[in-house]
C-alpha cells in the first residue's frame, strides 16, 4: 500500500527527508532555501514556508517545482 501524503508535516523532518534527496539547506529566514547540485552541473533549488508545520497542498506544490515524484519524496520523509 502506498504511503498516505502528510497532511500537516512537521518542517524538521520534512527538512530531514529533503536532506536525504541531496539537497542541503543554505538559509533559514522566513523561508527555508534549500539546494541540490545534479550530476550534470544544474542545480534544483527549492523554497518553504519557515512554519512549524508544512501543509500537504504546499509540499506538493513544492514537489512539483522541484521535479521530485511523490514516491521519492514519501520513501525519504518515512525514513526520517
Amino acid at each position: 500500500m502506498m504511503a498516505k501524503f502528510p497532511v500537516d508535516a512537521p518542517r524538521r523532518k520534512v527538512i530531514r527527508a529533503f536532506e536525504r534527496l541531496g539537497f542541503r539547506l543554505i538559509r533559514e529566514g522566513n523561508h527555508i532555501a534549500m539546494l541540490r547540485e545534479n550530476p550534470d552541473g544544474s542545480r534544483t533549488p527549492l523554497t518553504m514556508p519557515n512554519h512549524r508545520t508544512i501543509k500537504g497542498s504546499t509540499l506538493r506544490t513544492i514537489l512539483r517545482q522541484a521535479n521530485i515524484s511523490r514516491e521519492d519524496f514519501l520513501a525519504a520523509y518515512d525514513k526520517s
